[in-house]
């Protein structure tokens, strides 16, 4: 990074755990512009966002946490109910903020932390000048006639089966000292979006990503009970957007080549015709959106923010 930055662990208390810790980086705290809050997806942490914060911070404070249970941060046990699971991962970004004693936030979140951005910003609407969505998980219903729309192999039905009982990330685990390996062989496209960045040592993009996903999964426990076949949530989003306050803005940044839903932006469109919705399908990127095609993903982002200043 050519901006500097701070890195440290902000003490939540007993927010599911006796003594929850969050880890945090900032950039550009001194600016008095309204922060930016980065929540990553699953599997993932505050690195990850390497591609966008000296852009992000040339303007404001940039603050990026490890969600909890995910990173560096604390893995404490979180409920096996999915809506509870997620008020807690909520409140958790809550008394983060609290504990930062920053006033109003703009929040932006990719995938699952885009499902958690949405959740916070219905519980707390007082603290979100302007919601940012990058290609966010957990939005449409689960299509009921999924076998059919998608022609899924029987043989791909029977791995769904077996392997719903364990955590998304569990092979990683099991390979013990291979997982790195693990990720470099399956995930070859992840290391391929970072390779300019890190030139010198690419091996450093899936050891981060293996260190991450290593520890105690209690992050992915609670993304397992908060989702139906990994791959949808059982609270859909789209079905609670109306409860965000009116006066919230949205920014939906979508990958065209994503596997994600983009007609879940529509329908909020629809929903909240009183509101400020803009949705941006950035050509050629892909579901990791705001590193496929990070100079128009920033450029989106700080368009947002002067709105919020605005």
């Amino acid at each position: 990074l050519k901006t500097s930055y701070r890195g440290w662990y902000v003490d939540i208390g007993p927010v599911v755990s006796p003594a929850d810790k969050i880890w945090t980086i900032c950039l550009n705290q001194e600016s008095n512009k309204t922060p930016i809050l980065l929540l990553h997806g699953l599997a993932s942490g505050v690195a990850l966002w390497c591609l966008n914060l000296d852009s992000l911070a040339a303007t404001r404070p940039v603050y990026a946490i490890d969600i909890l249970g995910f990173g560096r941060s604390s893995r404490p046990t979180f409920s096996c109910d999915a809506l509870t699971a997620e008020r807690q991962l909520v409140n958790s970004v809550e008394e983060w903020r609290r504990e930062m004693q920053l006033d109003k936030i703009i929040l932006l979140g990719h995938s699952l932390g885009g499902f958690l951005a949405s959740s916070y910003a219905i519980h707390y609407p007082d603290r979100v000048k302007h919601l940012i969505l990058a290609d966010p998980w957990g939005f449409p219903e689960k299509p009921v006639d999924i076998g059919q729309r998608y022609n899924v192999p029987l043989w791909v039905k029977a791995i769904v089966f077996v392997t719903q009982p364990f955590n998304p990330l569990w092979p990683v685990r099991v390979a013990g000292p291979f997982g790195q390996w693990v990720i470099e062989k399956v995930r070859p496209d992840i290391i391929k979006k970072f390779s300019s960045f890190v030139s010198d040592d690419v091996n450093v993009i899936p050891q981060y990503i293996f260190h991450c996903n290593a520890q105690s999964p209690t992050g992915e426990a609670a993304f397992r009970a908060m989702s139906v076949s990994f791959g949808w949530a059982k609270h859909p989003m789209v079905n609670r957007i109306d409860a965000l306050r009116e006066d919230v803005p949205i920014t939906l940044l979508y990958g065209s080549r994503s596997w994600v839903d983009h007609t879940s932006g529509e329908l909020i469109h629809e929903k909240r015709q009183d509101s400020h919705v803009n949705i941006q399908v950035i050509s050629g990127a892909g579901h990791h959106v705001y590193a496929d095609k990070a100079e128009t993903f920033n450029r989106h982002v700080i368009e947002a923010c002067k709105l919020a200043d605005s």
